[in-house]
Protein backbone atom coordinates (compact mmCIF):
# COMPACT_ATOMS: atom_id res chain seq x y z
CA UNK A 1 0.00 0.00 0.00
CA UNK A 2 1.11 3.61 -0.91
CA UNK A 3 1.61 6.19 2.09
CA UNK A 4 0.20 8.73 2.54
CA UNK A 5 3.35 10.88 1.92
CA UNK A 6 4.23 9.36 -0.99
CA UNK A 7 0.94 9.39 -2.87
CA UNK A 8 1.17 13.41 -1.78
CA UNK A 9 4.70 13.60 -3.53
CA UNK A 10 3.00 11.78 -7.12
CA UNK A 11 2.61 14.09 -10.07
CA UNK A 12 -0.63 14.53 -10.30
CA UNK A 13 -2.83 15.37 -13.18
CA UNK A 14 -5.66 18.64 -12.95
CA UNK A 15 -8.98 17.21 -12.35
CA UNK A 16 -10.25 18.06 -15.74
CA UNK A 17 -7.49 16.04 -17.22
CA UNK A 18 -8.68 12.32 -17.35
CA UNK A 19 -7.17 9.53 -19.43
CA UNK A 20 -8.56 10.71 -22.59
CA UNK A 21 -8.10 14.06 -22.16
CA UNK A 22 -4.42 12.88 -21.59
CA UNK A 23 -4.13 10.70 -24.56
CA UNK A 24 -5.46 12.71 -26.86
CA UNK A 25 -3.09 15.56 -25.80
CA UNK A 26 0.10 13.23 -26.24
CA UNK A 27 -1.02 12.12 -29.83
CA UNK A 28 -1.52 15.19 -30.49
CA UNK A 29 2.03 16.49 -29.50
CA UNK A 30 3.50 13.69 -31.70
CA UNK A 31 1.57 14.42 -35.13
CA UNK A 32 1.93 17.89 -34.78
CA UNK A 33 5.70 17.64 -34.57
CA UNK A 34 6.22 15.76 -37.34
CA UNK A 35 3.14 17.37 -39.75
CA UNK A 36 3.87 20.65 -39.80
CA UNK A 37 7.49 19.90 -40.63
CA UNK A 38 6.31 17.54 -43.27
CA UNK A 39 4.32 21.01 -44.60
CA UNK A 40 7.82 22.55 -45.03
CA UNK A 41 9.41 19.47 -46.78
CA UNK A 42 6.43 18.61 -49.74
CA UNK A 43 6.78 22.25 -50.88
CA UNK A 44 10.52 22.21 -50.60
CA UNK A 45 10.84 18.73 -52.17
CA UNK A 46 8.06 20.25 -55.02
CA UNK A 47 10.63 22.60 -55.43
CA UNK A 48 13.81 20.56 -55.66
CA UNK A 49 12.30 18.99 -58.45
CA UNK A 50 12.11 22.04 -60.39
CA UNK A 51 8.78 23.14 -59.65
CA UNK A 52 7.61 26.65 -59.23
CA UNK A 53 5.20 28.18 -57.38
CA UNK A 54 1.88 27.08 -59.04
CA UNK A 55 3.25 23.32 -58.95
CA UNK A 56 3.54 23.93 -55.36
CA UNK A 57 -0.05 25.51 -55.34
CA UNK A 58 -0.70 22.20 -56.95
CA UNK A 59 0.56 19.58 -54.40
CA UNK A 60 -1.61 22.15 -51.51
CA UNK A 61 -4.36 21.72 -53.40
CA UNK A 62 -4.26 18.15 -53.84
CA UNK A 63 -4.19 18.04 -50.59
CA UNK A 64 -7.11 20.14 -49.30
CA UNK A 65 -9.60 19.13 -52.14
CA UNK A 66 -10.39 15.55 -50.33
CA UNK A 67 -10.57 17.23 -47.48
CA UNK A 68 -13.46 19.06 -49.05
CA UNK A 69 -15.17 16.32 -50.75
CA UNK A 70 -15.50 14.28 -47.86
CA UNK A 71 -15.47 15.95 -44.40
CA UNK A 72 -19.12 15.81 -44.08
CA UNK A 73 -19.54 12.14 -44.36
CA UNK A 74 -16.69 12.39 -41.76
CA UNK A 75 -18.34 14.19 -39.50
CA UNK A 76 -21.93 11.71 -40.02
CA UNK A 77 -19.62 8.83 -39.69
CA UNK A 78 -17.55 10.01 -37.00
CA UNK A 79 -21.48 10.76 -34.71
CA UNK A 80 -22.02 6.82 -35.82
CA UNK A 81 -19.20 4.85 -35.06
CA UNK A 82 -16.88 4.78 -32.04
CA UNK A 83 -14.73 7.87 -32.63
CA UNK A 84 -11.32 6.80 -31.98
CA UNK A 85 -11.73 3.70 -34.27
CA UNK A 86 -12.42 6.27 -36.92
CA UNK A 87 -9.62 8.33 -35.76
CA UNK A 88 -7.10 5.61 -35.86
CA UNK A 89 -8.10 4.32 -39.55
CA UNK A 90 -7.49 7.86 -40.70
CA UNK A 91 -3.70 7.72 -38.90
CA UNK A 92 -3.19 4.74 -40.55
CA UNK A 93 -3.93 6.57 -43.86
CA UNK A 94 -1.91 9.64 -43.15
CA UNK A 95 0.66 7.44 -42.36
CA UNK A 96 1.06 4.67 -45.52
CA UNK A 97 0.22 8.16 -47.41
CA UNK A 98 3.54 9.76 -46.31
CA UNK A 99 5.72 7.19 -45.76
CA UNK A 100 4.77 6.38 -50.13
CA UNK A 101 5.88 10.08 -50.55
CA UNK A 102 9.16 9.77 -48.47
CA UNK A 103 10.13 6.89 -50.61
CA UNK A 104 9.32 8.40 -53.71
CA UNK A 105 11.62 11.45 -52.87
CA UNK A 106 14.31 9.45 -51.31
CA UNK A 107 14.63 6.69 -53.64
CA UNK A 108 14.28 8.90 -57.17
CA UNK A 109 12.67 11.64 -59.07
CA UNK A 110 8.78 12.02 -58.02
CA UNK A 111 6.36 13.29 -60.85
CA UNK A 112 4.37 15.71 -59.79
CA UNK A 113 1.01 13.59 -60.27
CA UNK A 114 2.99 11.08 -57.83
CA UNK A 115 2.89 14.07 -55.06
CA UNK A 116 -0.60 15.15 -56.04
CA UNK A 117 -1.80 11.52 -55.74
CA UNK A 118 0.15 10.95 -52.53
CA UNK A 119 -1.01 14.48 -50.80
CA UNK A 120 -4.90 13.83 -51.63
CA UNK A 121 -4.67 10.75 -49.62
CA UNK A 122 -3.52 12.41 -46.67
CA UNK A 123 -6.53 15.21 -47.75
CA UNK A 124 -8.75 11.77 -47.10
CA UNK A 125 -7.56 10.60 -43.71
CA UNK A 126 -7.56 13.95 -42.66
CA UNK A 127 -11.28 14.59 -43.85
CA UNK A 128 -12.28 11.70 -41.35
CA UNK A 129 -9.82 12.40 -38.81
CA UNK A 130 -10.84 16.04 -37.90
CA UNK A 131 -14.48 16.33 -36.72
CA UNK A 132 -14.07 12.58 -34.97
CA UNK A 133 -10.92 14.27 -32.97
CA UNK A 134 -13.05 17.46 -32.08
CA UNK A 135 -15.92 15.66 -31.26
CA UNK A 136 -13.62 13.07 -28.94
CA UNK A 137 -11.54 16.20 -27.67
CA UNK A 138 -14.74 18.52 -26.30
CA UNK A 139 -16.63 15.32 -24.74
CA UNK A 140 -13.60 14.62 -22.49
CA UNK A 141 -13.90 18.01 -20.61
CA UNK A 142 -16.81 19.18 -18.84
CA UNK A 143 -17.99 22.45 -17.40
CA UNK A 144 -16.22 25.11 -16.15
CA UNK A 145 -12.68 23.74 -17.13
CA UNK A 146 -13.30 23.34 -20.57
CA UNK A 147 -12.15 26.58 -21.75
CA UNK A 148 -8.57 25.98 -19.22
CA UNK A 149 -8.77 22.68 -21.01
CA UNK A 150 -8.76 23.62 -24.40
CA UNK A 151 -6.15 26.45 -23.99
CA UNK A 152 -3.86 23.50 -22.03
CA UNK A 153 -4.20 21.34 -25.07
CA UNK A 154 -3.94 23.91 -27.70
CA UNK A 155 -0.74 24.76 -26.35
CA UNK A 156 0.44 21.63 -26.44
CA UNK A 157 -0.22 21.31 -29.87
CA UNK A 158 1.04 24.49 -30.85
CA UNK A 159 4.15 24.10 -29.01
CA UNK A 160 4.62 20.88 -31.13
CA UNK A 161 3.81 22.72 -34.52
CA UNK A 162 6.46 24.96 -33.05
CA UNK A 163 8.90 22.35 -32.70
CA UNK A 164 7.89 20.90 -35.72
CA UNK A 165 7.87 23.81 -38.25
CA UNK A 166 11.71 24.65 -37.04
CA UNK A 167 13.26 21.44 -36.71
CA UNK A 168 11.54 20.07 -40.26
CA UNK A 169 12.83 23.44 -42.14
CA UNK A 170 16.30 23.06 -40.30
CA UNK A 171 15.97 19.26 -41.43
CA UNK A 172 15.15 19.94 -44.89
CA UNK A 173 18.18 22.28 -45.03
CA UNK A 174 20.66 20.03 -44.00
CA UNK A 175 19.26 15.81 -44.83
CA UNK A 176 16.55 16.82 -47.79
CA UNK A 177 13.00 16.60 -47.58
CA UNK A 178 12.63 12.80 -47.77
CA UNK A 179 13.90 12.61 -44.28
CA UNK A 180 11.54 14.77 -42.85
CA UNK A 181 8.53 12.92 -44.40
CA UNK A 182 9.59 9.45 -43.22
CA UNK A 183 9.81 10.94 -39.64
CA UNK A 184 5.64 12.26 -40.39
CA UNK A 185 4.71 9.00 -41.43
CA UNK A 186 6.68 7.23 -37.94
CA UNK A 187 4.64 10.33 -36.33
CA UNK A 188 0.98 9.17 -37.70
CA UNK A 189 2.01 5.53 -36.36
CA UNK A 190 2.85 6.64 -32.94
CA UNK A 191 -0.16 8.43 -32.43
CA UNK A 192 -2.61 6.51 -34.17
CA UNK A 193 -1.51 3.98 -31.11
CA UNK A 194 -1.85 5.84 -28.64
CA UNK A 195 -5.31 6.88 -29.90
CA UNK A 196 -6.22 3.35 -30.02
CA UNK A 197 -6.35 3.41 -26.45
CA UNK A 198 -9.41 5.77 -26.03
CA UNK A 199 -12.22 5.27 -23.86
CA UNK A 200 -15.75 5.73 -25.45
CA UNK A 201 -17.72 3.86 -22.77
CA UNK A 202 -19.17 7.30 -21.32
CA UNK A 203 -20.82 8.71 -24.62
CA UNK A 204 -24.07 7.49 -24.88
CA UNK A 205 -25.17 5.02 -27.76
CA UNK A 206 -26.80 6.23 -30.81
CA UNK A 207 -30.84 6.04 -30.55
CA UNK A 208 -31.91 4.08 -34.00
CA UNK A 209 -32.91 7.03 -36.25
CA UNK A 210 -31.88 7.73 -40.00
CA UNK A 211 -29.43 6.87 -42.21
CA UNK A 212 -26.12 9.17 -43.11
CA UNK A 213 -28.79 12.12 -45.03
CA UNK A 214 -30.79 12.08 -42.46
CA UNK A 215 -27.73 12.93 -40.02
CA UNK A 216 -26.50 15.41 -42.21
CA UNK A 217 -29.49 17.52 -42.67
CA UNK A 218 -29.69 17.22 -38.91
CA UNK A 219 -25.96 18.69 -38.66
CA UNK A 220 -26.94 21.04 -41.61
CA UNK A 221 -30.44 22.38 -38.89
CA UNK A 222 -27.46 22.43 -35.80
CA UNK A 223 -25.62 24.60 -38.32
CA UNK A 224 -28.07 27.13 -39.95
CA UNK A 225 -29.67 27.96 -37.00
CA UNK A 226 -26.80 29.68 -34.99
CA UNK A 227 -25.90 33.00 -36.79
CA UNK A 228 -22.79 33.17 -34.82
CA UNK A 229 -21.50 29.72 -36.18
CA UNK A 230 -22.35 29.94 -39.66
CA UNK A 231 -21.09 33.71 -39.75
CA UNK A 232 -17.51 32.86 -38.14
CA UNK A 233 -16.91 30.08 -41.18
CA UNK A 234 -17.80 31.97 -43.57
CA UNK A 235 -15.11 34.58 -42.54
CA UNK A 236 -13.16 31.91 -42.10
CA UNK A 237 -13.47 30.19 -45.18
CA UNK A 238 -11.84 33.30 -46.90
CA UNK A 239 -8.96 34.53 -44.29
CA UNK A 240 -7.95 30.57 -44.51
CA UNK A 241 -7.98 30.35 -48.25
CA UNK A 242 -5.57 33.50 -48.79
CA UNK A 243 -3.52 32.50 -45.09
CA UNK A 244 -3.13 28.92 -46.69
CA UNK A 245 -2.08 30.47 -50.18
CA UNK A 246 0.46 32.70 -49.01
CA UNK A 247 1.91 30.67 -45.97
CA UNK A 248 1.79 27.09 -48.90
CA UNK A 249 2.71 28.81 -52.00
CA UNK A 250 4.07 32.63 -51.56
CA UNK A 251 5.85 32.05 -48.00
CA UNK A 252 8.39 29.53 -49.33
CA UNK A 253 9.20 31.53 -52.89
CA UNK A 254 9.72 34.69 -51.03
CA UNK A 255 12.08 32.45 -48.19
CA UNK A 256 13.71 31.11 -51.49
CA UNK A 257 14.50 34.56 -53.24
CA UNK A 258 15.05 36.93 -50.34
CA UNK A 259 15.04 35.02 -47.17
CA UNK A 260 17.95 32.37 -47.34
CA UNK A 261 15.67 29.16 -47.93
CA UNK A 262 13.67 26.43 -46.11
CA UNK A 263 15.71 27.61 -42.99
CA UNK A 264 14.46 30.34 -42.20
CA UNK A 265 11.07 30.00 -43.40
CA UNK A 266 10.69 26.86 -41.05
CA UNK A 267 11.83 29.54 -38.21
CA UNK A 268 9.13 31.68 -39.03
CA UNK A 269 6.57 29.29 -38.89
CA UNK A 270 7.99 28.44 -35.33
CA UNK A 271 7.44 31.85 -34.52
CA UNK A 272 3.96 31.46 -35.10
CA UNK A 273 3.99 28.37 -33.06
CA UNK A 274 5.32 30.15 -30.79
CA UNK A 275 2.92 32.92 -30.22
CA UNK A 276 0.20 30.46 -30.45
CA UNK A 277 1.75 28.67 -27.27
CA UNK A 278 2.02 32.26 -25.62
CA UNK A 279 -1.67 33.23 -27.07
CA UNK A 280 -2.86 29.65 -25.26
CA UNK A 281 -0.76 30.15 -22.23
CA UNK A 282 -2.62 33.27 -21.46
CA UNK A 283 -5.95 31.75 -22.24
CA UNK A 284 -5.88 29.65 -19.60
CA UNK A 285 -6.06 32.79 -17.10
CA UNK A 286 -8.16 34.73 -19.20
CA UNK A 287 -11.95 33.72 -19.77
CA UNK A 288 -13.25 36.46 -21.40
CA UNK A 289 -17.57 37.13 -21.09
CA UNK A 290 -18.26 37.83 -24.27
CA UNK A 291 -16.07 35.06 -26.10
CA UNK A 292 -16.73 35.77 -30.10
CA UNK A 293 -15.96 39.65 -29.78
CA UNK A 294 -12.80 38.85 -28.06
CA UNK A 295 -11.79 36.23 -30.65
CA UNK A 296 -12.80 38.13 -33.55
CA UNK A 297 -10.89 41.34 -32.20
CA UNK A 298 -7.86 39.08 -32.44
CA UNK A 299 -8.04 37.59 -35.54
CA UNK A 300 -7.57 41.31 -37.46
CA UNK A 301 -3.26 40.70 -36.90
CA UNK A 302 -3.12 37.29 -38.87
CA UNK A 303 -3.53 39.67 -41.67
CA UNK A 304 0.22 40.57 -40.82
CA UNK A 305 2.22 37.58 -42.32
CA UNK A 306 0.84 38.79 -45.72
CA UNK A 307 1.45 42.22 -45.80
CA UNK A 308 5.21 41.63 -43.86
CA UNK A 309 6.08 38.80 -46.99
CA UNK A 310 4.52 41.46 -49.23
CA UNK A 311 7.01 44.12 -48.45
CA UNK A 312 9.49 42.07 -47.37
CA UNK A 313 10.52 42.64 -44.44
CA UNK A 314 13.90 41.16 -42.79
CA UNK A 315 13.60 37.90 -40.83
CA UNK A 316 14.09 39.34 -37.65
CA UNK A 317 10.78 41.18 -38.40
CA UNK A 318 9.00 38.73 -39.68
CA UNK A 319 10.05 36.66 -36.83
CA UNK A 320 7.85 39.06 -34.61
CA UNK A 321 4.86 39.54 -36.59
CA UNK A 322 4.58 35.90 -37.24
CA UNK A 323 4.61 35.73 -33.37
CA UNK A 324 2.18 38.39 -32.45
CA UNK A 325 -0.45 36.30 -35.54
CA UNK A 326 0.20 33.25 -33.96
CA UNK A 327 -0.75 34.69 -30.42
CA UNK A 328 -4.00 36.45 -31.25
CA UNK A 329 -5.55 34.23 -33.26
CA UNK A 330 -4.78 31.64 -30.47
CA UNK A 331 -7.08 33.70 -28.36
CA UNK A 332 -9.86 33.25 -30.98
CA UNK A 333 -9.41 29.35 -30.93
CA UNK A 334 -9.67 28.86 -27.35
CA UNK A 335 -12.87 30.92 -27.73
CA UNK A 336 -14.10 29.12 -30.66
CA UNK A 337 -13.83 25.67 -28.78
CA UNK A 338 -15.11 26.85 -25.86
CA UNK A 339 -18.04 28.29 -27.54
CA UNK A 340 -19.12 24.99 -29.84
CA UNK A 341 -18.61 23.23 -26.32
CA UNK A 342 -20.95 25.15 -24.81
CA UNK A 343 -23.59 25.17 -27.29
CA UNK A 344 -23.80 22.31 -29.32
CA UNK A 345 -25.23 18.57 -28.03
CA UNK A 346 -22.26 16.04 -27.31
CA UNK A 347 -24.15 13.21 -29.87
CA UNK A 348 -23.74 16.19 -32.65
CA UNK A 349 -20.57 17.53 -32.29
CA UNK A 350 -18.84 15.81 -34.79
CA UNK A 351 -21.09 16.56 -37.30
CA UNK A 352 -21.43 20.27 -36.54
CA UNK A 353 -17.79 20.38 -36.85
CA UNK A 354 -17.81 18.87 -39.74
CA UNK A 355 -19.74 21.68 -41.26
CA UNK A 356 -17.52 24.02 -39.30
CA UNK A 357 -14.39 22.47 -40.97
CA UNK A 358 -15.70 22.18 -44.45
CA UNK A 359 -17.01 25.95 -44.52
CA UNK A 360 -13.25 26.77 -42.85
CA UNK A 361 -11.23 25.01 -46.09
CA UNK A 362 -13.87 24.48 -48.83
CA UNK A 363 -12.03 27.59 -50.31
CA UNK A 364 -8.43 26.11 -49.84
CA UNK A 365 -8.23 24.44 -52.56
CA UNK A 366 -8.62 26.94 -55.34
CA UNK A 367 -6.78 29.57 -53.55
CA UNK A 368 -3.87 27.66 -53.21
CA UNK A 369 -4.60 26.29 -56.99
CA UNK A 370 -5.15 29.99 -58.22
CA UNK A 371 -2.07 31.42 -56.16
CA UNK A 372 0.67 30.64 -58.74
CA UNK A 373 -1.70 32.41 -61.79
CA UNK A 374 -2.42 35.36 -59.39
CA UNK A 375 1.00 35.64 -59.07
CA UNK A 376 1.83 35.45 -62.90
CA UNK A 377 -1.12 37.96 -63.74
CA UNK A 378 -0.83 40.60 -60.85
CA UNK A 379 2.59 39.54 -59.20
CA UNK A 380 3.64 38.42 -56.15
CA UNK A 381 3.78 41.72 -54.03
CA UNK A 382 -0.17 42.65 -55.42
CA UNK A 383 -1.38 39.08 -54.12
CA UNK A 384 0.14 38.78 -50.96
CA UNK A 385 -1.00 42.47 -49.89
CA UNK A 386 -4.58 41.39 -51.74
CA UNK A 387 -4.25 38.18 -48.50
CA UNK A 388 -3.73 40.95 -45.67
CA UNK A 389 -7.08 43.42 -47.27
CA UNK A 390 -9.45 39.95 -47.47
CA UNK A 391 -8.27 39.21 -44.01
CA UNK A 392 -9.27 42.68 -42.73
CA UNK A 393 -12.40 42.90 -44.75
CA UNK A 394 -14.05 39.56 -43.90
CA UNK A 395 -13.32 40.27 -39.96
CA UNK A 396 -14.67 43.64 -39.68
CA UNK A 397 -17.85 42.14 -41.83
CA UNK A 398 -18.14 39.94 -39.13
CA UNK A 399 -18.38 41.90 -36.30
CA UNK A 400 -22.00 42.92 -37.67
CA UNK A 401 -23.44 39.64 -36.48
CA UNK A 402 -25.03 40.17 -33.09
CA UNK A 403 -24.76 37.04 -31.70
CA UNK A 404 -20.96 37.27 -32.54
CA UNK A 405 -20.84 40.64 -30.43
CA UNK A 406 -23.01 39.10 -27.80
CA UNK A 407 -22.37 35.30 -26.99
CA UNK A 408 -21.68 35.02 -23.31
CA UNK A 409 -19.84 32.59 -21.63
CA UNK A 410 -21.50 29.85 -19.48
CA UNK A 411 -20.38 27.90 -16.65
CA UNK A 412 -21.89 25.17 -17.76
CA UNK A 413 -23.32 24.13 -21.36
CA UNK A 414 -26.39 24.74 -21.70
CA UNK A 415 -26.65 22.07 -24.81
CA UNK A 416 -25.44 18.94 -23.91
CA UNK A 417 -28.48 16.55 -23.57
CA UNK A 418 -30.27 17.92 -27.03
CA UNK A 419 -31.37 20.60 -29.25
CA UNK A 420 -32.06 23.56 -26.88
CA UNK A 421 -29.59 26.28 -26.98
CA UNK A 422 -30.21 29.46 -24.98
CA UNK A 423 -29.34 32.96 -27.67
CA UNK A 424 -26.92 35.03 -27.55
CA UNK A 425 -29.87 38.16 -26.66
CA UNK A 426 -30.88 36.10 -23.62
CA UNK A 427 -27.46 36.25 -22.09
CA UNK A 428 -26.90 40.18 -22.83
CA UNK A 429 -27.25 41.00 -18.66
CA UNK A 430 -23.87 38.60 -17.98
CA UNK A 431 -20.77 39.80 -17.39
CA UNK A 432 -18.75 42.10 -20.14
CA UNK A 433 -15.97 41.90 -22.94
CA UNK A 434 -13.30 39.95 -20.34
Amino acid sequence: MTSPTASSRSPRRPAWAGRNYTLLTAAAVVTGLGSHGALVAAAFAVIETGGDGGDVGLVAAARTLPLVLFLLIGGAVADRLPRHRVMVAANVLNCLSQAAFAVLVLTGEPRLWHMMLLAALGGTGQAFFGPAAEGMLMSSVEGEHAGRAFAVFRMAMQGAVLGGAALGGAMVAAIGPGWVLAADAAAFALAGALRAFLDVGHIPPRAPGGGLIADLRDGWQEFADRPWLWGIVVQFSIANAVVAAADAVYGPLVARDHLGGAAPWGLALGAFGAGTVAGALLMTRWKPRRLLLAGTLCVFPLALPSAALAVPVPIGVLFGVMFVAGATVEVFGVSWMTALHQEIPEHKLSRVSAYDWFGSVALVPLATAAAGPAEEAFGRTAALWGCAVLVVLVTAAVLCVPDVRNLRRRTTPVARGGREHASADAERSVGGLG
